[in-house]
């Protein structure tokens, strides 16, 4: 499956509609692949601190644990996201940030791809909090984030990219409904993945970029029209809400 729409957008007009090239953003995908270092040594840490010290000191500080969070470890419902149990765990979830992330964080932006992985880390972790008694890690939580979050930019940038975001916004949804099923598999908190998806796609829908195509043929670009000011707005209104929702299951389960 492509992880981002074709370079060549389809412009719909009153006639027959017709592809044409356009450029598109050229940075870089530096928040990705750090993202994926610091995840990569996180883990690294916990194999050496496991070999060497007989205790994997990352997880018992950052793992989520509810009771803890209760406690007032805040810091739980963000940390989870840079944990991993094994090697295949994060390595499934590194592939899928290696393709999913660089052609988001292209259109995104730096700062506002960095605030989407977080803000659906972090609504992963809460709403697991709020349904799960089980302690659990991973970042698969931003990831399905993202997975949403593509979903919506194929959607609300349909015009642009004609029937090819159609077909991939179908095979994304078929994607994304898989590894929803395999989530109900025990040992599996399925309900961080949901609580990411809901925490990536509200994040998405409000703040994600909407594109328009200026310039004059053959030198088309596509320019984003989403006001920045409105952008971080609304990334502050997902992540309060959710943060909120923390605060009142913390202040109900320690009475």
């Amino acid at each position: 499956m492509n992880s981002g729409p074709s370079p060549s957008p389809r412009l719909d007009g009153p006639a027959a509609p017709q592809s044409i090239p356009v450029q598109l953003p050229s940075r870089r995908p530096y928040i990705s692949y750090t993202l994926l270092v610091v995840t990569i040594l996180v883990y690294v840490a916990q194999v050496a601190s496991a070999k060497y010290l007989g205790t994997d000191i990352p997880f018992l500080w950052g793992v989520k644990y509810n009771d803890y969070i209760v406690q007032g470890q805040f810091w739980r419902l963000l940390t989870p996201m840079f944990l991993h149990g094994s090697l295949l765990h994060i390595a499934f979830n590194m592939y899928a940030l290696w393709r999913f992330g660089p052609s988001l964080e292209r259109f995104y932006g730096y700062a506002r791809f960095l605030a989407l992985y977080v803000i659906a880390g972090f609504a992963g972790n809460v709403f697991s909090f709020a349904m799960s008694p089980a302690a659990s890690l991973g970042s698969s939580t931003a990831i399905f984030g993202l997975l949403g979050a593509e979903g919506v930019f194929l959607y609300q940038n349909r015009k642009i990219f004609g029937r090819q975001s159609q077909s991939a916004l179908q095979q994304l949804i078929m994607l994304a409904a898989i590894n929803l099923l395999i989530g109900t598999s025990p040992g599996i908190d399925n309900w961080g993945h949901l609580g990411g998806l809901l925490g990536g796609v509200s994040f998405a829908w409000l703040a994600g970029p909407v594109l328009r195509v200026e310039g004059a043929f053959p030198n088309f670009v596509l320019v984003d029209t989403r006001n920045t000011r409105d952008a971080w707005l609304a990334a502050l209104g997902v992540a309060g809400s959710f943060a909120v929702l923390a605060l009142v299951l913390v202040f109900l389960r320690s009475r």
